[in-house]
């Protein structure tokens, strides 16, 4: 991608900067006001276990955000000699819906729950019959319910319930906000009315009616829609980002989103009839509606674009994790011979080797479960290979394998918008670390559920692009229609992209594969009873 080179643009304070707080990687951008990159930043961390529940400490994520724009702040000053000092806009994303539920004096009550948790399974259940209408386990409003039936003492001290967005939004503005697309994950909302869904708010009060001394209106952030201000830096919220003083506050900020949002942002698929496919840690594939569909599905979940569009998402826990773990064993495994070899380099050079697997993936079975995978009904994670005696184990085939298993429970939940529910798309745009490598993953892909797949010069840019990208449209909107003129106009009209088409004999090979996958997966669920 053409990166911006105008060192006036940060001395004037002219660039945009976005923030997103991904599973493995916190990132932050800066972009020009034709949304070219500037500068990056970035930050390492991981998610832990505490007491079964996959979270992040609040340490982390103030102590990830500060580091993530220390790195940005470090390159910018390595680049250009300057520091940054004022911006024109700022926006944050962060991996969507969880749970953050926040006292009268805006502190956590329990840990920050992640979207990685599958612990909700009876709300989720229960919440489906009384809404009709899908409530996946990782949603805000099922955690909140499972915490309500788990009697959980902290429930009725709760005065806030947000994300990870919205809660770092709040730190850095006081806003309790949150853009409509990530808010459509933490309470179902009506795309006519752009708000949360009236009559399913009713009947959860009902449910808890007296039992508690707030009702759901008064706990969930205001809903806000791309192009709206979401509020200014506060002084306090500056030291939050930079403690060395350098960066002003006074700054607008655009709505917080969810990792949805800005991948669509991010590949120009907010339109009918367009959709996309992220693949990461986890991988989910979005298809913005002409129409509703005709019933609820656990596999669907129905969320809405940065203006409030109706999305069918499809969405797995799990993608890239266990390949990603097979590649940092072969890299441990050359440096023990004392090799130096690019990390980057070893990775695109053993995905590659995927499209040399054989016919079927050498009668290899692979799990890719680093957490529990609610359309497989999968309740912990336990990933797994598994092979015959006569199983023929290379890098090719383990690979072959290992991608077809990242992107099976996708395949699943597709079928159903697909073939059960007749949906038409005019294209599929996939971005990711996954398809930063060219041909393999997008060609795979391609041929397992059966369409062309185009990746752009910018797949590998991410949600902090996105959000930047809303940030600079909330500062240009007046002079546009709407968000897709300015994303056809200002952002996509140079970019460049490639297509994949399905390649018949790929496509063979994953019938023939996911048909062992369906199969075996009875496997998983042993390893979980067995292995403790």
């Amino acid at each position: 991608m053409i990166h911006s080179n105008n060192p006036k643009i940060i001395e004037d304070g002219l660039a945009t900067l976005g923030i997103e707080f991904g599973s493995t990687r916190i990132k932050a951008i800066l972009l020009d006001s034709d949304n070219m990159p500037i500068s990056y930043g970035i930050h390492q961390w991981e998610s832990v276990q505490t007491n079964g529940l996959w979270t992040y400490s609040e340490s982390a994520i103030w102590e990830g955000l500060r580091a993530c724009y220390f790195d940005l702040k470090s390159n910018v000053l390595r680049d250009f000699g300057l520091v940054i000092h004022q911006l024109k806009a700022i926006g944050l994303s962060g991996m969507m819906h969880g749970y953050i539920a926040l006292d009268q004096d805006d502190n956590l009550l329990v840990p920050f729950r992640t979207w990685r948790n599958t612990t909700t399974f009876e709300a989720s259940k229960i919440l489906k019959r009384m809404f009709f209408f899908s409530i996946p386990q990782r949603w805000s409003i099922a955690h909140l319910y499972q915490a309500v039936l788990s009697g959980e003492e902290h429930v009725k001290n709760i005065r806030y319930l947000t994300t990870l967005s919205g809660f770092i939004h709040l730190g850095l503005t006081g806003e309790r906000v949150l853009g409509i697309g990530e808010a459509s994950g933490v309470f179902p909302i009506d795309s006519d009315t752009k708000t949360y869904h009236a009559s399913m708010m009713k009947t959860f009060n009902a449910m808890i009616e007296n039992e508690f001394p707030w009702k759901l209106e008064d706990i969930l952030p205001k809903i806000m829609i791309a192009g709206e201000q979401a509020g200014f830096l506060t002084r306090s919220g500056s030291f939050l980002i930079d403690p060395s003083g350098d960066l002003e506050p006074g700054i607008p900020f655009c709505p917080p989103e969810g990792d949805a949002g800005t991948g669509m942002v991010a590949t120009n698929s907010i339109k009918k009839r367009t959709g996309n496919i992220s693949a990461g840690t986890s991988i989910f594939g979005m298809i913005v509606l002409e129409r509703p569909l005709s019933k609820p599905y656990d596999a669907i979940d129905i969320v809405a674009t940065p203006e409030g569009q109706a999305v069918a998402m499809v969405h797995a826990n799990n993608c890239s994790s266990d390949l990603n773990a097979w590649i940092d064993f072969a890299y441990d495994l050359i440096s023990s011979f004392s090799i130096k070899i690019d990390r980057e380099m070893l990775f695109h050079s053993i995905l590659n080797t995927a499209l040399k697997g054989d016919r079927k993936t050498g009668n290899l079975l692979s799990y890719n479960y680093f957490s529990g995978e609610h359309i497989t009904e999968i309740t912990e994670g336990r990933p797994i290979l598994v092979r015959k005696p006569d199983s023929l184990l290379n890098v090719a085939n383990l690979v072959k394998a290992s991608l077809f298993s990242a992107f099976a429970v996708l395949k699943i939940g597709l079928d159903i918008l697909f073939k059960s529910e007749g949906i038409k798309i005019d294209r599929i745009t996939a971005h990711g670390g996954l398809f930063k490598t060219p041909v393999v993953a997008q060609r795979i892909l391609s041929s397992i559920i059966n369409s062309p797949i185009i990746v752009m010069n910018t797949a590998g840019e991410g949600g902090s692009y996105g959000i930047a990208i809303l940030a600079n449209y909330m500062i240009e909107k007046a002079k546009f229609n709407c968000l897709q003129d300015y994303l056809d106009v200002s952002v996509f009209s140079g970019v460049k992209s490639k297509i994949e088409f399905p390649v018949p004999e790929l496509s063979e090979d994953f019938q023939e594969y996911f048909k062992r996958y369906i199969s075996g997966l009875n496997i998983v669920r042993e390893a979980i009873n067995s292995m403790k």
